[in-house]
């Protein structure tokens, strides 16, 4: 859209909307994520099959595709996963470093998950503090 039609505004970069975002919820390092894990923090890793394949998995995780996300974390969805049963579930995105999974994070906000949060850094940040990778 050019900007006459936005009304003078100038397009949101992607950096920008990172940062907006962001604003939006408080995100969570690797010794936390676990923690949260080990409270009962629903992780749920979106990275794709090639990453997963050739860098492991976190134990527990839930598995689910960034495309698929939304149908299977919303508690009121037909393609709900078993563990999504509530609006008040603490979730924890984890993607590859870090990026997308706070664009996650944002669509399940507006889905109602309120304490969805995602990992700073990723898998790759999980991985780089020893914690458990099953390969």
């Amino acid at each position: 859209m050019s900007d006459s039609r936005r009304g003078g505004t100038e397009p949101l970069g992607i950096d920008d909307l990172l940062d907006s975002v962001r604003a939006g919820f408080v995100r969570v390092g690797p010794q936390e994520a676990a923690a949260a894990a080990a409270d009962g923090a629903l992780l749920v890793d979106i990275r794709y099959v090639e990453l997963r394949e050739r860098d492991g998995l976190i134990p527990g995780a839930l598995v689910v595709e960034r495309n698929e996300l939304e149908w299977r974390l919303d508690p009121r969805g037909s393609h709900r996963a078993p563990q999504a049963v509530s609006h008040d579930l603490r979730v924890v995105v984890v993607c590859n470093e870090g990026y997308a999974s706070s664009l996650a994070v944002a669509s399940l906000r507006q889905l109602g998950l309120h304490r969805a949060t995602d990992l700073i850094g990723g898998f790759q940040a999980w991985r780089a503090a020893g914690l458990p990778v099953e390969v």
